[in-house]
């Protein structure tokens, strides 16, 4: 029986993969679903701590060492599916050799990897807070949310959404996905890896996804890119999510 271990992102509950791991362990996975430091409680008690030291104190080292001790700690290697930064921590922990196959979902790009597009420099620029302390975690608006995660959705929607996922960020682990830890060896040989990206994301846009994908060309390894239409940022519990994840099904069944 295979194992997929789910990387959550940033400023989101990682019970955004409540419907995930269900259908994941219908079709036979052993699934697992770890919290970041810090962030196991409700996401309701977590925006209740803000600011929260604990979260703000959270760097890209050491989360990258706390994943890399979960998964290496398995009885074999997994397959690894992560959604926005925790797409940046699926290819960095591609980099450690300690999985058997990756997907990056709506992926933060590597460092050194940037767009053009006005919308993901728009929604980047609270989260990381250039002018602000480090010391203060970010906790993301209802508005910011509305245009980073959830653009076009139904007013309902993105409110429910907001209430059930929403979290205390780190601006630390932010701005770390910009430096050297956040740094892949894109020559390096791969196990199969799968980018997916939407075609309504603000935050993470397509183009810079599959910017990504490319920096991957001259590498050895199973490579590939799939693009969904009308998919927003909330892509794991946007209507029609089983789609996205049927694809990715299908893919780990022919590649791993």
């Amino acid at each position: 029986m295979k194992t997929i271990v789910f990387l959550t992102g940033c400023f989101v509950h990682h019970s955004c993969w409540d419907e995930w791991k269900v259908y994941f362990e219908k079709e036979g996975y052993t699934c697992i679903v770890p919290p970041w430091p810090h962030k196991n409680e409700p996401a309701a008690t977590l925006r209740a701590r803000q600011p929260d030291p604990a979260i703000a104190s959270i760097r890209l080292a050491d989360l990258k060492n706390y994943f890399s001790d979960i998964i290496s700690a398995l009885p074999q290697k997994p397959i690894l599916i992560g959604r926005s930064f925790g797409g940046l921590l699926v290819q960095l922990m591609l980099q450690r050799d300690i999985a058997s196959a990756g997907v990056a979902i709506h992926s933060v790009p590597p460092a050194g990897v940037l767009s053009t597009a006005f919308s993901f420099y728009r929604a980047t620029w609270g989260p990381l807070g250039l002018f602000t302390p480090a010391s203060k975690t970010f906790l993301m608006s209802v508005p910011q949310w509305q245009y980073a995660f959830t653009n076009g959705l139904p007013l309902q929607e993105q409110q429910a959404t907001y209430d059930q996922l929403v979290i205390p960020e780190s601006k630390r682990v932010a701005r770390d996905g910009l430096g050297k830890e956040a740094k892949i060896d894109f020559r390096k040989p791969h196990v199969p890896l799968l980018f997916v990206a939407g075609e309504k994301d603000h935050i993470m846009p397509a183009s810079l996804n599959h910017t990504n994908f490319k920096k991957y060309s001259k590498s050895e390894g199973v490579l590939e890119y799939k693009f969904f239409s009308g998919k927003t940022h909330s892509v794991l519990g946007q209507k029609g999510w089983e789609e996205n994840a049927a694809f990715i099904h299908g893919w780990l069944k022919q590649h791993v």
